[in-house]
């Protein structure tokens, strides 16, 4: 066995050997599992938004204010991306995080072309089986019907996606933008911040969105509006959260933060309660309509940040509930957000063809509702057993190799 190195100086002059300290590695901190379970809450309410005429959607969270699930989504998205490859980029430098960051990228980029593949697949057929072919007028793949070599390398580009999927690639532009985004963030946090912004308040001002297909079109999630989301909770990951501290204990923060949320239930509500219709007034109606979720709207962005305050406020990282088997099947689908989104496609289309084909009974409703989401949990469980197992496996040993 090597011996020891000896220090330079009297050790080594005396032979000797000098043991230096080792400065122990930090352990990890501990998963927050708020994360979790609040990206397995929007899968689950992306599920239920999915699927058209569904009486569950009358209790989503897009009916009860500005914002829905797509925010809640993109933002823990971002905070986790944050979290991990930043730790990579601070420990091992920028090549190899940037290098781990697009491979993510690359994997979202694989799984839209399945799912692309697969979701037409499943909506020709059902077209063809049941002689509609407003399936796929209603999930947008009528175009590749008429046109498949164009409409495919369209899809390829990010240019042309079917309904439901749009979320997908907004997420791969944004992994792909990662490195340069926490490269900023590590060196200069406000400073990056303060450039998101700009770029959100210059794409809202010259109404710029990256084009779609056909001509047309332009991407329902526009990139350089909702970078603003992810660019934030990337700065509130590395640091930016604890400056938001005072804030986050106000009393006085949260109680304007729940008001806020209340008037804006109250607006959207008012769009469909014919109760509470005039209760917006007009002068006010013309200043804040429309709310757009392509550019996402400040009011959507303001909604969130109040649901977020409100939720932090009151959900603290050691709640024990995270922990309960309530909030188990919940955790387990966010932690593998990719599979159950893409798992989820696929069912909205096959509930709302049981709607449609079967029956629209309130009870089927129900069922097809719940039948979905009890899927995705199976899945989420199958995939976690598998991951432990592997884990307990550990690496596979070549034959004859050392033990």
């Amino acid at each position: 066995m090597a011996e020891p190195r000896r220090a330079r100086g009297e050790g080594a002059r005396t032979g000797t050997v000098v043991r230096l300290p080792v400065r122990a590695r930090p352990a990890p901190a501990p998963r927050d599992l708020r994360l979790d379970f609040f990206r397995g809450l929007a899968l689950w309410l992306i599920f239920l938004d999915h699927v058209p005429t569904n009486v569950l959607n009358m209790v989503t969270l897009r009916n009860f204010g500005f914002s829905d699930a797509s925010e809640i989504f993109v933002f823990i998205s971002g905070y986790t991306a944050a979290m991990v490859y930043g730790r990579v980029m601070h420990e091992r430098g920028f090549v190899i995080a940037s290098a781990r960051a697009l491979k993510r990228a690359w994997q979202l980029y694989v799984a839209f072309v399945f799912l692309f593949v697969v979701f037409l697949a499943q909506i020709s057929y059902v077209a063809g089986r049941f002689n509609n072919p407003l399936y796929a007028e209603e999930t947008n793949v009528l175009r590749f019907l008429d046109e498949p070599d164009v409409t495919l390398i369209q899809a390829l580009l990010l240019r042309f996606k079917p309904a439901n999927t749009d979320i997908l690639p907004l997420y791969i532009l944004l992994m792909a933008a990662l490195p340069l985004v926490l490269a900023g963030l590590l060196r200069r946090p406000n400073l990056t911040l303060g450039l998101s912004v700009a770029l959100y308040a210059v794409t809202r001002a010259m109404g710029w969105n990256l084009p779609g297909w056909p001509e047309e079109h332009v991407w329902l999630f526009n990139p350089l509006a909702w970078q603003l989301l992810f660019v934030f909770a990337g700065w509130c990951a590395i640091g930016g959260s604890e400056r938001l501290e005072p804030v986050l204990r106000s009393r006085v923060a949260v109680v304007a933060a729940g008001l806020f949320l209340v008037v804006s239930a109250v607006v959207v509500l008012s769009w469909s309660v014919p109760a509470l219709d005039g209760v917006v007034p007009e002068e006010l109606g013309e200043l804040i309509y429309p709310i757009s979720k392509t550019d996402m709207s400040l009011l959507r962005f303001f909604h969130f940040l109040a649901l977020a305050l409100v939720v932090v406020h009151f959900v603290p990282r050691d709640w024990r509930g995270l922990t309960s088997p309530l909030a188990r099947p919940l955790v387990l689908c966010g932690q593998h957000s990719l599979e159950i989104f893409c798992l989820g496609v696929f069912l909205s289309f096959g509930a709302h063809l049981v709607l449609v084909e079967v029956s629209g009974r309130l009870w089927v409703h129900m069922a097809v509702s719940l039948a979905g989401i009890a899927i995705m949990v199976a899945l989420a469980a199958v995939m976690s057993w598998y991951h432990e197992n592997e884990k307990r496996r550990g690496p596979e040993r070549p034959p004859g190799g050392p033990a």
